[in-house]
């Protein structure tokens, strides 16, 4: 059993880091938590991405002595998808937190639920 956990570490710690950020920004109305919420669940993807490419033995996919034996390699697809998504993250965090300033500098709030609250005052 110890070395089932062991084996899995790392999808264990993916799991308890998803659900950690799931449950945060569904239970936190402040939208700058949720931000950072998605943020522990986007690394949390990234972690079980990355440690599900890797194996043990294998070196990076970079042919210098001419032959290309696939068994000497590690797929770089699941880096590559990791790198992509760190980018799409950061683009999809900066905008959001720029959007939440905005919705600040209106309603004076960064609370979901003032705002939602603000907005139905304002007949919107």
């Amino acid at each position: 059993m110890l070395s089932l956990i062991i084996d899995n570490r790392f999808a264990i710690a993916a799991v308890i880091l998803f659900v950690t950020g799931f449950a945060n920004m569904m239970l936190h109305p402040n939208l700058i938590k949720k931000v950072v919420s998605f943020n522990i669940m986007d690394s949390a993807t990234f972690l079980l991405l990355a440690s599900r490419g890797m194996i043990a033995g294998r070196t990076a996919a970079i042919l210098t002595d001419g032959g290309a034996d696939p068994s000497r390699y590690v797929n770089p697809i699941p880096a590559g998808l990791v790198l992509t998504g760190i980018v799409v993250s950061v683009s999809v965090s900066a905008f959001s937190l720029a959007l939440i300033q905005r919705l600040y500098d209106a309603y004076g709030s960064v609370d979901l639920r003032d705002i939602l609250e603000a907005m139905k005052k304002k007949g919107e």
